[in-house]
């Protein structure tokens, strides 16, 4: 009589067990749809972020066509531009022009940077990246 007793609470532990691992992958998958559309519908639209002397100095939406010029009080000078839906430094008075002769960027963490004139643009809520890095 004894050994039935043992084999009734082992099933009952084991349905136990499954009822516990469904509701866990249910929730798992819950979770993972809802970011999955949280990202899907999210608003936030890439942007050119613009900082001088690391200290933001401006957002700029890559949706719009626009030119900026960040100046500095000694004289120093970046342009950049935004057109269709990436940023580009056009000009710049370092004198090396590192920063003039990158491509433009439009992905996330992507950015243009001149150290002479201590000025970054940096991409935010853009595309992620697909590849490592690019040789251009």
């Amino acid at each position: 009589m004894e050994r039935s007793v043992v084999r009734a609470d082992l099933n009952i532990m084991k349905r136990n067990d499954v009822v516990l691992i469904a509701a866990l992958v249910l929730l798992a998958l819950m979770v993972f749809t809802g970011v999955k559309l949280y990202s899907r519908f999210s608003t936030d639209e890439p942007e050119a972020v613009v900082y001088l002397n690391g200290e933001e100095k401006g957002r700029y939406p890559l949706s719009h066509n626009i030119t900026i010029e960040v100046r500095q009080d000694n004289g120093a000078y970046n342009i950049f531009q935004i057109k269709n839906g990436k940023a580009d430094i056009t000009e710049a008075s370092c004198p090396d022009k590192v920063c003039v002769n990158h491509r433009p960027v439009s992905r996330q963490g992507e950015s243009l940077i001149c150290l002479p004139n201590q000025v970054v643009v940096e991409i935010e809520n853009g595309e992620k990246t697909k590849i490592d890095a690019d040789t251009n």
